[in-house]
């Protein structure tokens, strides 16, 4: 297998702190791999490491063979990556369409239609929500608005963070299960970072394990689900 998205050694500040202390991480192409750690782990600071701000003070990133760790923000974008990220952040004040226009104009219009159609049978509630606004959505509906635009510019890779933050268990299954979907009929590749660790863990090829800015696990989901440690530490308590 080839790795779309490399990361080596990886170390990330904020101002004198070290958030990420040294990360390496491998997504494949046309997998679906798992970061998972508790709140303050550093799991998405490495989202947004790959994206470029804040920039890796040492190691590297590469995606595609290419090394982007020194690129700008909208130039890594332009490579065919998008992020659906922590807290939604769709643009409340435009329309449904209008937020899917937004994600259309990354890679062209061209298939403007097409992909809006993709869209709709992946999340039908936002067909119905067409006209209205971002910000009157509830928190579900603007998850898949979130997802759905960054979808809407073809990447090759797709990251999302915390997709499950907030909602309630039957949304939470409707978007795992569309990204599992778009991963088996269109082989997209997705890197989630995820805090419901059982969902994550069942849905992904393979999984990380983020502790402190540290990765001290990785295997495939299904044997990070039985190990021992993994469920004492995020596992207990119900899913």
């Amino acid at each position: 297998m080839t790795a779309l998205l490399s990361v080596k050694g990886v170390k990330t500040y904020y101002g004198n702190i070290v958030a990420l202390k040294g990360v390496d991480v491998e997504v494949n192409e046309g997998e679906i791999v798992t970061l998972i750690g508790a709140n303050g782990a550093g799991k998405s600071t490495l989202m947004m490491t790959i994206c470029g701000a804040p920039r890796a003070r040492e190691g590297s990133i590469s995606f595609a063979g290419r090394d982007i760790t020194g690129l700008p923000t909208h130039e890594i974008m332009r490579l065919k990556i998008a992020q659906s990220p922590e807290g939604r952040r769709i643009f409340g004040r435009m329309s449904v369409y209008e937020n899917l226009q937004m994600g259309a104009a990354v890679a062209g219009n061209t298939h403007f239609q097409d992909d809006l159609e993709r869209m709709f049978d992946l999340f039908p509630r936002l067909k119905e929500r067409l006209h209205q606004r971002g910000g009157t959505l509830s928190g579900g509906e603007q998850q898949m608005l979130a997802i759905a635009r960054a979808l809407m510019t073809r990447p090759r890779l797709l990251l999302l963070d915390e997709p499950s933050l907030g909602l309630a268990p039957l949304v939470v299954k409707q978007i795992f299960d569309a990204i599992r979907d778009l991963n088996r009929s269109e082989g997209l590749t997705v890197f989630l970072v995820e805090q419901n660790a059982y969902h994550a863990l069942r849905l992904a090829h393979r999984a990380y394990v983020l502790v402190n800015g540290l990765v001290t696990m990785s295997g495939t989901g299904k044997e990070l689900l039985e190990r021992p440690e993994v469920k004492a530490a995020y596992l207990e308590g119900g899913h």
